[in-house]
């Protein structure tokens, strides 16, 4: 299995992940554990992530997701360190499956063509319709990744919000809702917000998506009641092989 020797099981090690990734703090799944009669550090919990997590990521990039062929992209204000960072987020407009993601210093002025050009080669392809805000970096970032061929050229709409665009809000939300249990990031290079994205799009099921995770509306399937231990092992196995 892919699971480090420890005297938690596969069982506790992903449940430990799905109550972080839901909302506990590393402290309150540490005492989670030892309710489970496993004592460890609230560290080790960070460590785990870290670990698996990590493993499925290398893993998961690996897998196309069938994604629609109109995008959004919006920024999350956030602090790293206590400095003000901005999460910048593309995300498939039809199955809310989270492309990319980049953290930069600035709202309008920082260069996000890498948050595009990400997106486009996760994805395997470019969109027909690319929707953002009015923010100017974004319109930037969209002339010099889409703009650049006559034929087949990307759509861009940069619409001025009034009252929030709704399906980016939600994620953003789940976000600041992660943030305020971690207390603020503590590093830039931070495990939580690639960590996050996966627990996105594989394992949290969305209510606007029928019940379905956004990587099952992509035709990715995870089978097994634990979609966490089944990712991790076909993750070990995969890395095995190579």
């Amino acid at each position: 299995m892919g699971f480090e020797r420890t005297r938690a099981t596969p069982q506790i090690i992903t449940s430990a992940l799905q109550l972080y990734f839901t909302g506990e703090s590393l402290r309150n799944v540490q005492k989670f554990l030892k309710l489970q009669g496993v004592n460890i550090n609230h560290n080790t919990v960070y460590r785990w992530m870290k670990k698996y997590v990590g493993l499925m990521q290398t893993y998961l990039e690996k897998i196309t997701s069938n994604v629609s062929d109109a995008w959004r992209a919006d920024e999350l204000y956030l602090k790293i360190k206590g400095n003000p960072k901005y999460l910048f987020a593309l995300m498939d407009d039809q199955t809310r499956f989270w492309i990319a993601q980049q953290v930069a210093d600035t709202k309008y002025t920082s260069n996000i063509q890498p948050l595009f050009k990400d997106a486009k080669e996760i994805a395997g392809k470019r969109p027909n319709t690319m929707i953002t805000d009015g923010a100017p970096n974004f319109a930037d970032a969209f002339k010099k990744e889409f703009f650049t061929l006559k034929d087949s050229r990307t759509r861009h709409i940069a619409h001025i919000r009034l009252q929030g665009d709704h399906k980016m809000e939600r994620m953003n939300g789940e976000v600041r809702d992660r943030e305020k249990n971690m207390r603020g990031l503590k590093i830039q290079s931070t495990a939580v917000l690639p960590c996050y994205q996966l627990y996105h799009n594989y394992f949290r099921a969305h209510m606007a998506l029928n019940g379905k995770t956004p990587a099952e509306k992509c035709g990715i399937i995870i089978e097994g009641q634990d979609k966490w231990k089944t990712v991790i092992e076909n993750a070990a196995k995969k890395g095995k092989a190579v």
